[in-house]
């Protein structure tokens, strides 16, 4: 195929199909605009992709659940722009407790109503109700200020108006341990409250506290899983762009960027299949979603102004261990599992737990989360009849097993095995006896894997780490300040099914001027 001149380019070349560029792309062919994008995978999606294995499991990549789903929500919002509202639907998780929180001596379900959720942890822990409802208080009080703010952030703005921001101002650059220690709760009450921190892969005392409220009260206002599981909602988004006219290439890995002068004009890819087949590609606008710091190296640092270099010197967040499992013969729901999650640890002291895991690689007393998506939608195309999907994760760091691999395969499969036959230990011990014997299909997911199929970097999970310092106001956002080149990616906007959807229509409403949001991005 011959290269494409500038002048007959569409109007949007989108590099990468994650859930930002989606929607970013979806919401700009239903415009009207011209969009192509350049996918290095043979799936659409990034972390939002579905694989099979077997021949008849689906597994998505790494979803499990998500929020702002309702109506006037930015989930909702988007997909009724695009007329996908009646046709992309969620179920919600168990309004009684859609997280199943569990230590060896303490078990807490998370509920949507916050009085409710007091009420619990008053039981649980009555000496210390008082600062727990206080702590509770806080949390929706600091949710509502940040759903408040404007977008972009304007920091004068908020600095003049100290009493609707009080919150905000106050615990900007918090952990979530910090939080914690100022309301004095008890360890094992902190450790029910945060043992959903697979959500984040950070412990306590490195999550921000922002990034904790807002992805706990935007459970605790619907927790929700596609009624035809993920896989669907990626096929829907895919069909509108290409319903309107736009097109999505698979198999191009981007190698390099054009520019004129400060201007990006297009990119460079070669053929994943085919590695001596090279292609130009052109648009009036490039959309950049794979990871910023990457592109920015291939583009060169040196060209970007002082402060966008300043945003892109973000550290990434922590990878995962997965176990994709199968079982058969038995009903999961007759030893406790439902429409939740799971969350499981053996220590009280997470903070410890992941120090113990990611730092020191000992897994001996580990914490991780399960899902049983078949309990959570009728939609049971995801495997036979008669067999039903667990899922398992954990914390993983990136370089001791990258190192390990390239050391010692024999020792990276051991290693993988190691992890997974101690979750099972505490699955039988704990949840399902004989849990081993009715396992029919298991794969395991290590952070190579994450960075084989997902194209993630170190096999981030989120982008950047969700810590205070890189999830805040100077946090790097779409303006790349070179000319018709905008990031539109997690480390450029939110992390998370819905942040992602939110950042690429954040940035379809600025450059389009179209409103699809009612109220400020939560």
């Amino acid at each position: 195929m011959p290269n494409t001149p500038l002048n007959s380019s569409p109007d949007y070349l989108i590099l990468g199909s994650g859930l930002a560029a989606l929607s970013f792309a979806a919401l700009m062919a239903k415009a009207g605009k011209q969009v192509k994008m350049l996918e290095a995978h043979e799936f659409p999606g990034g972390y939002g992709h579905t694989f099979v294995e077997g021949e008849k499991y689906r597994f998505n990549a790494q979803l499990h659940y998500v929020w702002n789903c309702s109506e006037g929500h930015t989930v909702h919002s988007v997909l009724k722009k695009l007329e996908l509202d009646k046709i992309v639907t969620f179920e919600q998780y168990d309004a009684n407790g859609y997280d199943h929180m569990r230590l060896p001596d303490y078990a807490l379900d998370i509920p949507y109503n916050e009085e409710e959720l007091c009420e619990r942890l008053a039981r649980l822990f009555p000496e210390h109700e008082k600062n727990l409802r206080k702590f509770i208080a806080t949390v929706w009080q600091t949710a509502e200020e940040l759903t408040n703010l404007p977008n972009p952030i304007n920091i004068a703005l908020i600095m003049a108006h100290p009493l609707g921001n009080w919150h905000v101002i106050k615990y900007h650059k918090s952990t979530l341990q910090a939080v914690f220690d100022v309301f004095n709760l008890p360890l094992e009450a902190q450790t029910l409250l945060a043992l959903q921190w697979p959500d984040f892969l950070l412990p306590p005392n490195q999550l921000s506290f922002f990034a904790w409220v807002t992805l706990f009260t935007g459970y605790c206002r619907g927790a929700y899983y596609p009624t035809h599981h993920f896989e669907h909602v990626i096929h829907s988004l895919v069909k509108v762009i290409e319903d309107n006219g736009g097109e999505i290439i698979f198999n191009q890995k981007v190698t390099d960027f054009i520019l004129e002068k400060n201007t990006v004009v297009g990119v460079n890819t070669m053929d994943v299949q085919n590695p001596m087949l090279f292609q130009n590609y052109y648009g009036h606008k490039v959309i950049c979603n794979f990871d910023p710091k990457r592109a920015a190296d291939m583009i060169g640092r040196r060209k970007f102004s002082d402060t966008v270099r300043a945003k892109l010197d973000y550290d990434y967040s922590p990878s995962n261990f997965v176990a994709y499992c199968v079982v058969k013969g038995i009903d999961l729901k007759d030893f406790g599992f439902g429409r939740w999650n799971l969350f499981h640890s053996e220590q009280t002291d997470l903070n410890k737990a992941f120090a113990d895991m990611y730092d020191r690689g000992d897994y001996s007393a580990l914490s991780f989360g399960v899902t049983t998506p078949g309990f959570l939608t009728e939609d049971h195309s995801d495997c036979p009849e008669g067999e039903q999907i667990i899922q398992f994760i954990t914390v993983a760091n990136y370089h001791y097993f990258h190192d390990l691999k390239l050391r010692d395969a024999s020792a990276y499969r051991k290693k993988k095995k190691e992890i997974f036959d101690t979750i099972i230990d505490i699955m039988e011990q704990r949840y399902v006896p004989n849990l081993r014997e009715h396992l029919v299909f298991k794969m395991l997911g290590s952070p190579t894997s994450n960075e084989g199929f997902c194209r993630s970097p170190e096999g981030n999970s989120y982008g950047s780490n969700i810590t205070p310092e890189n999830f805040s106001a100077n946090r790097l956002d779409h303006q790349s300040s070179l000319k018709n080149f905008y990031f539109c990616n997690a480390s450029s906007g939110s992390p998370s099914f819905t942040g992602t959807i939110g950042t690429g229509c954040h940035l379809y409403e600025t450059l389009s001027g179209d409103s699809v949001l009612a109220k400020p991005l939560p």
